[in-house]
């Protein structure tokens, strides 16, 4: 079994690595840092499984997903984040995804969710399985950052981490032109006049309230 293992952070890389070559016997791991090593990774190498986080300094971790799903369709899929589950496993699911976990998941849930994966099934955590039990028994949405785009949903966050128009077109190969029209269509859907007010929702569902 081959395996991508794409974080910019050394010591979670080491620790999945750790884990990794505890739990399937047979398995070389491939590492990459950035995005761009990532691709150049894809390009040259069939992966069994590629895990994957979301965010990172530059480039898309969405677009890297849809360009997995299209080049190599039977290589899976696994979110590994520290960023909120409620706002963005469903959507990366969606996206293509065949699973998502919270760095600070077990590692007995991790191996739940390579033995789902690895079975082709999808897997979430369970209280992802409870919060959308609940949105469709309260007929209410999950999050009011749903109705955004997976690209406008890239720029709001980077606009809530306080970076402005430039530094986003040059993150995501963006021109600022596109980004100021993201940036006006995120305003007009989640009703909202300023960056303060988009970072406090931000906030609001980082809590998970």
């Amino acid at each position: 079994m081959k395996v991508l293992l794409v974080d910019d952070h050394f010591v979670v890389r080491q620790g999945v690595f750790l884990m990794l070559t505890n739990y399937l016997k047979t398995v070389t791991i491939y590492q990459a840092e950035t995005i761009s090593e990532a691709y150049n990774g894809l390009n040259n190498e069939f992966f069994d499984l590629l895990i994957l986080d979301v965010h990172f300094p530059k480039g898309s971790s969405l677009e890297l997903l849809h360009y997995t799903k299209t080049k190599a369709p039977k290589t899976k899929i696994l979110i590994l984040s520290g960023l909120n589950e409620e706002q963005y496993a469903i959507r990366y699911i969606q996206a293509g995804a065949d699973g998502y976990l919270n760095k600070m998941s077990s590692e007995k849930e991790i191996h739940n969710a390579l033995n789902a994966i690895l079975e082709n099934k999808k897997y979430i955590s369970k209280v992802i399985k409870e919060k959308i039990t609940e949105s469709i028994l309260n007929k209410k949405p999950l999050n009011k950052l749903e109705i955004l785009s997976n690209r406008e949903m890239e720029v709001a966050r980077l606009l809530s981490g306080g970076e402005g128009n430039l530094e986003i077109a040059n993150r995501l190969n963006l021109s600022t032109t596109t980004v100021s029209t993201y940036k006006y269509r995120i305003f007009e859907k989640l009703k909202v006049t300023n960056v303060i007010s988009l970072v406090s929702l931000f906030k609001i569902y980082d809590n998970g309230n």
